[in-house]
């Protein structure tokens, strides 16, 4: 699954997920852009853009300066703000739709004339196993997640015509270290859901990713895949 002579955006990059997917796609021999609001450990391969995903302005000016042969694009920035319903105050509900839904959709808006042009584009959009089933304190999250699996299907009958595809990965609990820092009680919960004996860690996200990037996946649009140990089922 090479990727020599491409070159992709990862929105969020900087760390967590986003920097596992990253260091695939270095690996794969792409040119990696990473967008974020802050650099995060300097990553060898990787060329950072400070950009501000929920600012149409901020993505316009970010892409305009990209090489033509920039059409992978793996949208992967998400804030969380969670709280129960009647604790959610405005800005709990609209930074997270602003930056998880909006966001996504402002790099596609972007990213969509350069991929219709070349006659190729992928894009992976992360969701969210919250984004199908819902989960208690987290109704912004779920519904901007809920809101990506939306847009990647309308957005995969758009621009599947100029040999575009737009997917979706779905994660459950991922060990990364924000989650690895949580008390053992909501590691323990998410196993006890998961039907295979461990949790996906980053990198397992980030081989899903790529794949749905790579010309293997060519003939696959539309989907929503989910890495989660089988939480979901």
């Amino acid at each position: 699954m090479t990727m020599k002579g491409r070159a992709a955006v990862v929105t969020g990059g900087a760390r967590g997920i986003g920097r596992s997917i990253a260091e695939v796609l270095i690996e794969r021999g792409a040119r990696v852009f990473v967008f974020d609001l802050a650099p995060g450990e300097a990553l060898a391969g990787a060329e950072f853009r400070e950009v501000n995903i929920a600012q149409a302005a901020s993505v316009a000016a970010a892409v305009e300066g990209l090489p033509a042969e920039t059409t992978l694009l793996v949208n992967n920035a998400g804030i969380t703000r969670d709280k129960s319903l009647g604790k959610m105050t405005d800005e709990d509900w609209q930074s997270v739709l602003d930056v998880n839904l909006t966001g996504a959709f402002n790099m596609v808006r972007a990213l969509a004339p350069r991929m219709r042009a070349a006659g190729h584009g992928r894009i992976v959009n992360l969701s969210s196993i919250n984004g199908l089933r819902g989960k208690f304190g987290q109704i912004n999250y779920a519904a901007s997640k809920a809101g990506i699996i939306g847009l990647t299907k309308a957005v995969a009958k758009e621009l599947g015509g100029k040999g575009v595809t737009v997917n979706a990965v779905a994660p459950g609990m991922v060990l990364t270290e924000m989650t690895l820092a949580l008390p053992q009680e909501f590691r323990d919960k998410a196993q006890a859901e998961a039907v295979l004996p461990q949790l996906p860690t980053a990198r397992d996200v980030a081989q899903a990713v790529a794949f749905l990037l790579s010309d293997d996946a060519r003939c696959i649009t539309g989907e929503v895949i989910r890495v989660d140990s089988g939480q979901y089922i």
